[in-house]
């Protein structure tokens, strides 16, 4: 049986890369972004922050701002801001979950959502139509490192919808399986093929754990 191959659009934690090994399978792997953080500084205390990445919250942790209440999107976003002692209001699977979330329950507040400069259309559209009041914050931007490579994967690991688009710059996924950490990732990878499996949980592991799944039973 010949040796399966697979990538990951992020590099991985000597654990997680553990997982592989014991599964034999082989692992190539690369950071398809690249994460800079902006200048920001808050010296007042903001009454509904909106979070729904990782990286905002480590930002707006290193930077000690204050919020008297957070909604947030993924388990891994609240935990960063929980232990931080951050009042989470709110937790939703994904933006626009979130959004709607705000649209119901909260739609005469007024908001300050942080984000990437690759942010999705999803959570500023819903509340735009909606007439909720908010303001956006840029805290970080996203670099896409295009990478070619000679030789094609039975399966590639993505855990954003910008490792999809860096990717597929330079490569193609008609002979892989791309295994998403999510459906707004997955459905970045529908734009380019059909051959997809979406993790159970939001998690890398789970991520990794279906990869292994599926080709080792």
């Amino acid at each position: 049986m010949s040796e399966i191959k697979v990538l990951s659009t992020k590099k991985l934690s000597a654990i997680q890369q553990g997982l592989f090994h014991n599964a034999n399978i082989s692992l190539k792997e690369y950071n398809a972004i690249s994460i800079d953080a902006l200048p920001f500084k808050c010296t007042n205390e903001i009454e509904n922050a909106i979070v729904t990445s990782q990286n905002a919250a480590r930002i707006l942790i290193a930077s000690k701002v204050q919020f008297k209440n957070v909604f947030c999107v993924g388990e891994k976003t609240a935990s960063l801001l929980i232990e931080n002692d951050y009042n989470i209001e709110k937790i939703a699977i994904n933006a626009s979950v979130l959004a709607y979330f705000i649209v119901r329950n909260h739609k005469n507040d007024s908001f300050l959502f942080f984000c990437g400069n690759k942010r999705r259309d999803e959570l500023p559209e819903i509340l735009t139509q909606n007439n909720v009041s908010f303001t956006e914050e840029t805290l970080y931007n996203t670099t896409l490192n295009s990478r070619r490579f000679k030789n094609d994967f039975e399966g590639i690991l993505f855990f954003s919808p910008s490792g999809v688009q860096s990717y597929v710059q330079e490569n193609s996924l008609e002979n892989s399986i791309a295994f998403c950490i999510g459906n707004t990732t997955a459905n970045e990878a529908k734009k380019h093929t059909s051959n997809i499996v979406v993790a159970s949980q939001a998690t890398i592991e789970s991520t990794i754990d279906g990869l292994i799944r599926y080709f080792k039973g």
